[in-house]
């Protein structure tokens, strides 16, 4: 069971905190071959042009999606790492404020893109991430997750803006 490969480390980054860690899903081969599987199957024949992955575990999760939809892969990174013109949003983490910045020619308007990352959690990084692919006139045809946290809401907040979201599994708490 995929939900058995995911390592929990209590109390970190901060006391009450139940760290979901995907590196040893990543790991296993069988698992990581069923998690990229997973995420790309509902999305085949979808005209999907791009996969757009959220740094640093979305470009793991979504390179390897990317792959097997035969399609390219948009990284969204952290303020600063980017080397052309970018575009950069400010965002709300569980634990603080950051900035992630995309390539201003990442995304032609009107293509199809998929977002991938590790967890949804509050949503704060996915949201970001999500205004940045519109803002460049893409469309958002679904967020894809490993991991949700439905106690955070973080999933319903996207749903809220009419994106489609798939999770692959929960935890409870946080």
């Amino acid at each position: 069971m995929l939900k058995d490969t995911i390592r929990t480390i209590p109390d970190y980054p901060k006391p009450g905190i139940q760290f979901r860690d995907i590196t040893t899903l990543l790991r296993d081969a069988i698992a990581f071959r069923d998690a990229v599987e997973s995420l790309s199957a509902p999305y085949r024949n979808r005209d999907v042009r791009a996969v757009a992955g959220i740094e640093a575990r979305g470009f793991i999760l979504g390179g390897a999606v990317a792959h097997q939809l035969g399609t390219g892969f948009v990284p969204i990174r952290k303020k600063g790492k980017l080397p052309h013109e970018t575009l950069r949003v400010e965002y709300t983490l569980e634990y603080g404020r950051d900035e992630m910045e995309i390539h201003r020619d990442a995304v032609q308007p009107g293509e199809r893109v998929i977002l991938v990352d590790d967890l949804i959690a509050t949503g704060g990084s996915a949201l970001a991430a999500i205004s940045l692919l519109r803002s460049l006139g893409a469309e958002i045809v679904a967020a894809c997750f490993v991991i949700d946290l439905p106690e955070l809401k973080g999933a319903d907040r996207i749903r809220a803006m009419d994106i489609p979201v798939q999770a692959l599994v929960a935890f409870e708490g946080h």
